[in-house]
């Protein structure tokens, strides 16, 4: 008799478990796809500010699951999808480099990327921390798996 009940309190602890994996997926899923659906995929330029990953963040993990490494490209959009290459050109001194987006943020108020501390030295943003860019997407990553070229592109 101990064993039949341990049989099914094994059978029922199974069964409640790929329910609840099934219900957390469906969820996933389903955020995600909203997400998906306020990208923009149009290849079309825009502006804005830019900042740079303070110190707390290197090594963290980005939303495409690599560390922040402050001497990559790496950069953030709230907007674009991930793995998007962009020229970000900062509008006060016409410096500009290549990102690609493996992140989301910046989660500030008329902020539309952050980039690496490598990169804001190169772009010239790091003294005041922010400066007005131009985000020209050259390569954006589609959901069927292509890639559309964007405003930004040769």
């Amino acid at each position: 008799m101990k064993r039949l009940r341990a049989f099914v309190c094994v059978i029922l602890s199974c069964s409640l478990s790929t329910a609840y994996a099934a219900s957390a997926s469906e969820h996933h899923a389903k955020t995600t796809s909203a997400h998906e659906r306020n990208l923009d995929r149009s290849g079309k330029p825009r502006k804005g500010k830019a900042s740079y990953y303070g110190h707390k963040f290197y090594k963290k993990k980005m939303a495409d699951g690599t560390p922040m490494n402050p001497q990559s490209d790496s950069a953030a959009s709230k907007t674009l999808p991930l793995g998007t290459k962009a020229r970000v050109t900062n509008l006060e001194n016409g410096n500009s480099e290549v990102v690609q987006i493996r992140d989301r943020g910046p989660y500030v108020k008329d902020r539309i990327v952050d980039v690496s501390p490598k990169t804001a030295d190169k772009l010239g943003l790091k003294k005041d921390g922010t400066a007005p860019v131009e985000v020209k997407p050259i390569e954006v990553p589609q959901p069927d798996g292509t890639v559309k070229s964007g405003a930004g592109a040769p």
